[in-house]
């Protein structure tokens, strides 16, 4: 019986060996052409657009297939098994009709997530601060959008009932919410800090007791580098609830140095010599020019507070403007023999006076009277 078997399957592979060979060399051909297509499409894709290119390529496959898949019918001599599939499935001239209007709409969904792409690019080179993760974020929201309504369209008119579903997704999102809301809410958080811009990537800012430069802005986290090397993570929530102090916006940072000087000193002089000596400091800016107010009377001396402007502040050039004004001013100060005061007490006693003695009670006089009482009493 296993010779039977081997004898019927040779005689059926020498009565399909003629059909074999033409799908093998169809294959091969629907191969070489979309090979060689490919290598036309990445020659001129420079001079053509990127979009308007794929949307080619799409419907030059797509041909290909269906000229394959033909032929692949003819030669199998399979047509009355495919219309017999078709029929099943409904009028073929009703589905042909739908297969087209479905390759439009696909198409069509394509395009307009390219023209969208660039209309948003345009905006963002029009517009300053809008960093590129920002743009890449609110393309994906609309192309993820454009492809459900798109898939939403599609299977409405293929009949398909979406009622269960819609059910369901609602369900879905009910739990979902309620199970990942602390997440949701710094995913929105998220987009409006991308959006509202209160800071951006190199800022240098103060959120709660949290202070650094800012390394990264993603949909549930902001990254900041703190001056000691530490990185730290905030959820956009947080950030989203707390006072954000941007300290770098306009680009610029005004510092200040409190001083003390004797209460015996010229005020008006020492305010003079201390503006003169900011100026001199290479990190301070001329424009806004430097300041010296008298800010208070302290215990030991009047209060003067030094304020001046670093330009592309970071937490290095705050220090070292800090530290080259404190320098400039205490050596101008010695220079003018301005005095800085250390805190001081004065002791001072109060003169004696005849208000108040304690005296011996041996010296203290007598009264006769008590003093005859009290011998009478004795006896």
């Amino acid at each position: 019986m296993t010779s039977a078997l081997a004898l019927v399957s040779l005689a059926d592979l020498a009565t399909h060996w003629r059909d074999l060979a033409l799908s093998a060399g169809s294959v091969v051909a629907f191969v070489v052409v979309w090979w060689a297509i490919r290598r036309v499409a990445d020659r001129v894709r420079g001079e053509f657009g990127a979009r308007l290119l794929d949307l080619l390529l799409g419907l030059l496959l797509l041909g290909l297939l269906v000229a394959e898949g033909s032929a692949l019918v003819y030669i199998w001599n399979v047509e009355a098994r495919l219309f017999e599939v078709l029929r099943q499935i409904g009028d073929p001239i009703t589905v042909g009709a739908r297969v087209f209007v479905s390759l439009a709409i696909a198409a069509l969904t394509y395009v307009a997530t390219g023209v969208i792409r660039r209309a948003i690019e345009n905006v963002a080179k029009r517009r300053d601060g809008i960093s590129d993760h920002e743009v890449e974020i609110s393309f994906r929201l609309v192309q993820v959008s454009l492809y459900l309504v798109m898939a939403f369209v599609l299977l409405r008119m293929w009949g398909v009932d979406l009622s269960g579903f819609l059910i369901g997704a609602g369900f879905l999102g009910i739990v979902l919410g309620m199970a990942a809301r602390q997440t949701l809410g710094a995913v929105l958080a998220g987009f409006v800090l991308m959006f509202a811009r209160p800071f951006e990537i190199g800022d240098w800012v103060q959120v709660g007791e949290n202070e650094g430069i800012v390394t990264e802005i993603s949909i549930v986290n902001t990254r900041i580098q703190t001056f000691d090397g530490e990185y730290v993570m905030l959820p956009n929530d947080y950030v989203g609830s707390q006072e954000v102090i941007n300290r770098s916006r306009k680009g610029r940072l005004r510092l200040h140095v409190e001083v003390g000087v004797d209460y015996g000193a010229d005020v008006d002089q020492a305010v003079e010599v201390a503006e003169e000596a900011m100026r001199d400091v290479e990190d301070v800016l001329s424009v806004p020019r430097p300041q010296a107010v008298l800010a208070s009377f302290d215990d030991s001396a009047v209060t003067i507070d030094l304020r001046f402007w670093i330009d592309k502040p970071s937490a290095r050039r705050k220090w070292r403007a800090h530290t080259a004004v404190i320098s400039a001013v205490h050596e101008t100060f010695d220079e003018h023999d301005i005095k800085i005061p250390f805190p001081q007490r004065e002791l001072s006693a109060r003169p004696e006076t005849e208000g108040f003695r304690v005296r011996d009670g041996a010296d203290a006089p007598v009264d006769e009277a008590d003093d005859s009482e009290a011998t009478e009493g004795e006896r």
